[in-house]
């Protein structure tokens, strides 16, 4: 079995001046949310063995604000950045690990969140996936590569309003 956690980053800061949205920030209420779901992962047991993470600045941040082992592998790509639902399995394809990680952003997240499971989580908010949404999915499946649309159990969804 192989566990993917797919996370959208927390909530961006748009007044923080900068010119390029690659390069925006958490705000406030992002840097809590990372935390609180980094405490909700460690009290759930789903810490992840490898983390895949969009190269941006708020996804690199709401991966730090977890508060994951430092000797947890993570590769940071440019590939997450504002992916389609096909980047986004072609880079799981090569994920390492029993439980993965992958941070990146919306519409592509929300797009292979509900790709990836039979059925949806009973949750108000799957369908928007808000900022720092989490999905924690199981497939039965040895190898990554194996990974395909409608073929992961959804066992957790949560944003961090919910915490």
């Amino acid at each position: 079995m192989k566990r993917l956690i797919l996370m959208r980053h927390a909530k961006s800061d748009w007044s923080a001046g900068v010119t390029s949205d690659h390069d925006r920030p958490l705000n406030e209420r992002g840097r809590q949310g990372a935390t609180a779901l980094g405490g909700w992962l460690s009290k759930q047991d789903r810490l992840p063995d490898g983390v895949l993470c969009s190269s941006a600045e708020r996804t690199g941040e709401t991966y730090l604000r977890l508060g994951l082992a430092p000797d947890t592998p993570v590769t940071f790509t440019r590939t997450l950045y504002l992916a389609t639902p096909d980047d986004i399995l072609t880079v799981l394809h090569g994920a390492t690990g029993d439980t993965v990680l992958m941070l990146g952003h919306n519409p592509g997240i929300a797009d292979a969140a509900a790709g990836f499971v039979r059925t949806p989580p009973a949750h108000p908010k799957f369908d928007a996936y808000p900022a720092g949404a989490t999905l924690v999915a199981d497939f039965d499946i040895l190898e990554w590569q194996e990974a395909a649309w409608g073929n992961a159990n959804a066992q957790h969804f949560v944003v961090p309003r919910d915490l």
